[in-house]
């Protein structure tokens, strides 16, 4: 039996209804995890306004899409279920909204963790907002030509098709910026401490493995979205709403993650000391809380190599740093992770 399309939209609208409520149960754990850290760590203001957005504009879908299904099964029945509708056409507005805002998110960590460039963003931010122009003109073709097509025509596939891959060229560069920034700001702090902090490379591992792990499952939604596009089959009724609500569980997971303490919170008072090299016996990236909440600090217990105790340092108040060349290098790593910490 043929998927028709309004099977498949009533199946899309039973599948966006299970995501939207894995999607709100992760969004509230968030906003827990969110607040509980904030006396301590401070409150990520914008990822925290982004995110609220972000669910908004995925629940205010699922609830047209829910108002969509109760009216037409009580008036006409599955019989062109599919067929648009004023309520689908905000629905279809509100899905590539829902994809810009996860942008968004993303291009603010990319921007962060480089040091608030704007020109290392902009080729991703004008390819999201170019994707996102495309597919509001498809509507307005749409809406304009033929109001009640369950699809978009096949004229307006190639204009529709670079609507939905440019977000997805937008995700594709954007995580690999930030994956390359960590990667590369973790190697050349292990250069400059010439191999004493190990530790630093596995921190930038759990932090490319949370982006890329959490980004996938974007990629993947928006990846699918477009190959069923540009194939015009009926099935991209059910991947499309469906990755409204993945548009906004993915960078939820993120943001869970890292308030867990699986990122750049990592710390090294856990791995062997032989690993840390002699001079080093601890690191961490905690955060205090006289201190600036985006700023990762360093704690350093003394080896024996290059922090000397200073002069009216005793046993019980222990070791303190001195201003040498070792520290130095560590302090400005220390910099360089700043950005990073603040991005999520």
């Amino acid at each position: 039996m043929a998927l028709s399309n309004d099977l498949a939209a009533l199946v899309g609208f039973a599948s966006e209804a299970v995501l939207w409520g894995v999607y709100s149960v992760l969004f509230t754990t968030s906003l827990i995890l969110l607040v509980r850290r904030a006396p301590t760590r401070g409150l990520n203001t914008p990822i925290l306004i982004l995110g609220c957005v972000l669910f908004a504009s995925c629940t205010s879908h699922f609830a047209l899409e829910f108002y969509h299904f109760f009216t037409t099964l009580n008036g006409t029945g599955v019989d062109g279920y599919a067929n648009e509708t004023l309520p689908l056409v905000c629905a279809d507005i509100l899905i590539s909204l829902s994809d810009f805002l996860g942008d968004c998110v993303l291009l603010y960590r990319c921007w962060i963790i480089w040091g608030k460039n704007y020109w290392v963003i902009l080729v991703p931010f004008l390819s999201a907002a170019a994707g996102f122009s495309c597919i509001m003109e498809v509507i307005h073709l749409v809406v304009t030509l033929d109001p009640n097509a369950p699809v978009a025509p096949a004229a307006l596939v190639p204009l529709g098709l670079a609507g939905y891959a440019l977000p997805l060229a937008t995700n594709v560069l954007t995580t690999g910026l930030i994956v390359a920034r960590l990667w590369h700001t973790a190697s050349t702090a292990e250069a400059r401490c010439r191999g004493r902090m190990a530790g630093t490379v596995r921190a930038a591992q759990h932090a490319v493995a949370i982006i890329v792990e959490s980004g996938l499952l974007y990629l993947v939604a928006q990846l699918v979205l477009v190959v069923l596009f540009a194939l015009e089959h009926p099935a991209q009724a059910v991947v499309a709403v469906m990755a409204v609500q993945i548009y906004g569980i993915a960078p939820t997971l993120i943001v869970i993650r890292v308030a867990l303490g699986i990122s750049s919170d990592f710390s090294t008072r856990d791995a062997p000391p032989a690993a840390m090299g002699p001079g080093l016996a601890h690191v961490s990236w905690e955060l205090h809380a006289s201190q600036d909440p985006a700023r990762p600090s360093f704690n350093v217990r003394g080896g024996p190599h290059s922090f000397g105790r200073a002069s009216g340092a005793t046993e019980e108040s222990g070791p303190t740093l001195q201003t040498d060349a070792e520290y130095m290098e560590m302090k400005a790593y220390e910099c360089d992770q700043s950005e990073v910490a603040v991005a999520v």
